[in-house]
């Protein structure tokens, strides 16, 4: 491995100009992505012998080599920075989720927009608010627009449906306009939708003027019907409006951001305020690993501010949070077409907000370490029973479900930090092994899924602190094999189930190790076991049910899968088709005389 001084040597030799540097560990993963103005200062500061913080020197500990990538100025930098983050997902870089999974309130582009949640971001000329904290606050915030607004929640399509069907419940609770029945012009709808953009943008003040305008038209013009249906919008908005908290004067729009850290975790807290109210909140936990400096953080930033609709003139920072200031900015207003201004605050009123969110993000940081002392406690104890080296934060499990020796899947199921992490599961369809030899199975899954260690990105590139077997002694000197033939030392230990096919103990090749008494790992232990059994179950079902939808129809010469399509449409089942005559067979779009023949001789011989 490189030394430090060799590392130096090497960024002591690049450029003085702005670009991305990318940190590599001995296996060519890539651990820490960064960008600077002036590449050779920054980089080479990671190798001199100065003070750093726990978390960097860390991370530089790792370093094996790294890239780096000249850019023409640091915005391009920052900019490929963030792209660069996301394709590999370092283990220090401080990041969103994947942005597939955080979820969004869609409003498409047709005549009679929908309101819909949605995980995914298309370049299809829709509305899209958010990234939300979780699917119950976008769920929730759906509800209260289709409440206060009367907009439809259901799948019909508009205009194609309308005049098609009887009023629903919902109208009849007052809780939808009747699109469906013709109660409502595309005209009239659209200032509906108009009105939900408003308040998702929160300009509900502005939404609740423009109906009071509508209401009055229409008073005038003796729709009374119309006006009262706005009158009560108006009313539920106002109530909505009072439920929120005032926080500045009417026309205050800007967010506001604050940091706290200690050395478990560190908790980044961003609350929006428009027309003065707090309108939304977003708090993002991060592990003691990630490295939370002035140049991550605004990388960060970016990141966040990429995936909103709704970017303010002002962002407030509390004294607690450090960026790049003039980067940030200068990116911000490129994105958004205008001036965005940052600024720590000086005057009691606004640090005072500032003050509460950050104690929102001191108590969010708290519940985070109350529950990973928790879970920690637990992984803890249990590498005091197995006598690991160290604390198991990524456990993977693994199991092999068969039905006869046609269907044969190996299942794989992850747990980081005691919790269960399904990105990362696996399964993989069993190609090598003849009939249902168990352990040749778990020898093919294993051998399968270690050579993707190498892999520089993606989670199969991720080590396993403890691998788990569900079956006994054979089992894990079956996959000991694997891993002495592939040179890999990673701790084996078998889940041994008892005659009631409930967990027992856990085993190496030679001992039996009891749980029964250790409560806390015993639970964690069951969970693992039953989850790997369910998820390789599912798997191997889902894989048995496409190969029987196969096996018949198509096993028949001259029959494809465009044919058995439309033989099971005409007929509904394969108990149908092997009754059909000829006749009622060739009446199938698509299936000639021949083919009809083949079916009936194909089934007359007891297939």
């Amino acid at each position: 491995m490189p030394t430090k001084a060799e590392l130096l040597i090497k960024a002591n030799g690049l450029p003085i100009r702005p670009g991305v540097y990318i940190m590599r560990d001995r296996t060519g993963k890539v651990i820490y992505v960064g960008k600077s103005a002036k590449l050779k200062n920054r980089v080479s500061q990671y190798f001199q012998n100065s003070e750093k913080n726990v978390k960097t020197a860390k991370m530089v500990a790792s370093v094996f080599d790294f890239d780096y990538v000249l850019c023409d100025t640091e915005i391009e930098a920052l900019s490929l920075e963030n792209s660069l983050i996301k394709q590999y997902t370092p283990r220090y870089n401080i990041r969103l989720k994947d942005s597939k999974t955080y979820p969004y309130i869609k409003i498409t582009n047709e005549e009679y927009p929908k309101i819909q949640f949605t995980r995914k971001r298309l370049a299809d000329k829709a509305k899209y608010f958010g990234p939300y904290q979780s699917a119950s606050t976008v769920f929730g915030i759906m509800s209260l627009l289709n409440k206060t607004l009367g907009i439809p929640n259901c799948k019909l399509s508009f205009p194609r449906d309308i005049g098609k069907g009887r009023e629903c419940l919902y109208y009849q609770m007052k809780q939808c306009c009747g699109v469906c029945m013709g109660h409502v012009s595309a005209e009239e709808y659209n200032e509906l939708i108009k009105c939900a953009i408003d308040i998702l943008k929160g300009n509900t003040r502005e939404a609740i003027s423009s109906l009071e305008a509508k209401m009055y038209a229409y008073s005038e013009a003796e729709q009374y019907e119309a006006a009262i249906k706005c009158r009560d919008t108006i009313r539920a908005l106002e109530k909505i409006r009072e439920k929120q908290k005032v926080v500045d004067s009417p026309d205050a729009e800007y967010d506001v951001i604050a940091l706290y850290s200690d050395e478990l975790c560190s908790a980044l807290a961003i609350y929006s305020v428009r027309e003065g109210i707090l309108n939304s909140k977003n708090d993002y936990i991060f592990g003691a690993d990630k490295i939370l400096d002035e140049a991550s953080l605004t990388t960060f930033l970016v990141d966040y501010y990429s995936h909103s609709d709704s970017i303010p003139k002002k962002i407030v920072l509390d004294d607690t949070v450090s960026v790049e200031n003039e980067l940030l900015s200068s990116f911000l207003s490129e994105q958004s077409g205008r001036k965005i201004t940052l600024w720590t605050p000086q005057r009691a009123e606004m640090k005072k907000l500032c003050d509460m969110i950050l104690d929102n993000a001191r108590e969010k940081a708290k519940v985070y370490v109350k529950e990973y002392e928790k879970d920690n406690s637990i992984l803890f104890r249990l590498a005091e029973l197995l006598e690991l080296e160290s604390i198991p934060q990524r456990i993977e499990a693994y199991d092999i479900s068969n039905l006869g020796a046609e269907h044969k899947t190996g299942g794989m199921v992850v747990y980081v930090d005691g919790k269960p992490k399904k990105s990362d599961y696996r399964s993989f369809n069993i190609r090598e092994v003849e009939g249902t030899d168990d352990y040749a199975c778990m020898r093919e899954t294993l051998r399968r899924r270690l050579k993707h260690l190498s892999d520089t990105q993606g989670s199969m590139g991720e080590y396993p602190d403890l691998i788990l077997l569900d079956g006994g002694k054979t089992h894990v000197g079956a996959v000991r094999e694997v891993l002495n033939e592939m040179e890999i030392d990673i701790p084996i230990f078998g889940m041994v189930k008892d005659d009631f096919h409930k967990t027992r103990a856990l085993c190496t090749e030679s001992e039996e190790i009891s749980i029964a008494r250790e409560q806390a790992v015993y639970g964690l232990i069951f969970r693992i076991q039953e989850e790997v059994h369910r998820y390789t179950v599912s798997k191997m079902s889902n894989a048995k049910s496409k190969t029987i939808k196969k096996s018949s129809l198509e096993k028949i010469k001259g029959i494809g899968s465009a044919k058995a399509k439309s033989l099971l449409a005409h007929f509904g089942g394969i108990a149908t088709i092997k009754n059909a005559s000829l006749d009622e067979l060739c009446a199938v779009k698509g299936i000639s005389k021949n083919d009809a023949q083949a079916i009936i001789d194909y089934y007359k011989n007891g297939v």
